[in-house]
């Protein structure tokens, strides 16, 4: 394909992409009264009403304290859930895109990689929503008696959502690990030698990036990023020990990066039936004798 064909192409794939996120978010827009703004505001609804704006009888509330700030907040939570729901549409396009550049086992790899980025990425997500409620109860019992919490549909919509990207993306960092290690980038031997300032810098990024900075949180997301790295360490060290078995059958991994390999050098027999004779050249008439 030419250079305008590819531009054309990618057009195409961006307007289906797009326009699949349109009508995902304009569902989800729709589906904020009916479920999705009940299902956000649930883990600060949970708490004691002591801890929150709100009694029994009037149930719990969000403040708003500017004209638009109620429709920012439905469109940033329709766009972020209707990126979720139009995932599979999306990410086809980016592979139909892509996948005629790549080899067979290329293809592999990339199904798996994308698969299990998009499972770790929701098994992030779930986990943050599930210790929602553990941090704010621990966050907002820390302000003391006598002191009404109100606090903001903009600031606590943007909490949690940044908290379940937070969570999402750093269950795929392991993932990273091993497509370098596939690729031959990264060894098991490195990745095991370094394993405790590994494990070491995970707690330090799981204390930069949680939005709520306590230490319940930060182990939250850095107990299961070790174990994550754990594993991404043992299934590098089986990658490698397959690749070493595959090098050793060839014969050739003995051999230094500027020594030749062992070819054979014998010369093939020629083909002199009379196939062969067909191909030679045909020789033209005699040149008159010279005196």
């Amino acid at each position: 394909m030419s250079l305008i064909a590819h531009l054309t192409e990618l057009r195409n794939r961006i307007g289906k992409s797009l326009l699949a996120l349109l009508i995902a978010a304009g569902v989800c827009f729709w589906w904020y009264e009916h479920g999705l703004g009940d299902f956000i505001r649930a883990p600060y609804c949970g708490l004691d009403p002591d801890l929150r704006y709100g009694d029994s009888d009037t149930g719990c509330g969000l403040l708003i304290t500017d004209v638009f700030g109620g429709v920012f907040i439905r469109l940033k939570v329709s766009l972020l859930a209707g990126a979720v729901i139009a995932a599979p549409v999306w990410l086809y396009q980016l592979w139909a895109f892509i996948t005629p550049g790549l080899k067979r086992k290329e293809k592999r790899y990339g199904i798996s990689f994308v698969a299990a980025s998009t499972l770790l990425f929701a098994l992030g997500a779930v986990l943050a929503y599930i210790s929602l409620s553990a941090g704010l109860k621990l966050l907002l019992s820390l302000a003391g008696d006598g002191v009404v919490v109100a606090l903001t549909a903009q600031d606590y919509i943007g909490f949690v959502l940044s908290l379940l990207v937070a969570f999402g993306v750093s269950f795929e960092v392991p993932l990273f690990a091993v497509a370098l290690n596939a690729v031959g980038v990264l060894s098991y031997e490195v990745l095991s030698k370094s394993r405790r300032w590994i494990f070491f810098l995970t707690i330090v990024f799981a204390a930069f990036v949680t939005p709520t900075q306590d230490p319940f949180t930060m182990l939250l997301m850095a107990g299961p990023m070790i174990v994550l790295f754990e594993l991404a360490i043992q299934i590098a060290r089986v990658v490698d020990r397959r690749r070493a078995r595959r090098a050793a059958a060839e014969g050739f991994h003995d051999l230094d990066d500027d020594e030749a390999s062992p070819l054979d050098a014998t010369p093939s027999t020629l083909d002199t039936g009379p196939s062969a004779l067909d191909d030679e050249p045909v020789a033209g008439p005699a040149a008159p004798p010279t005196r």
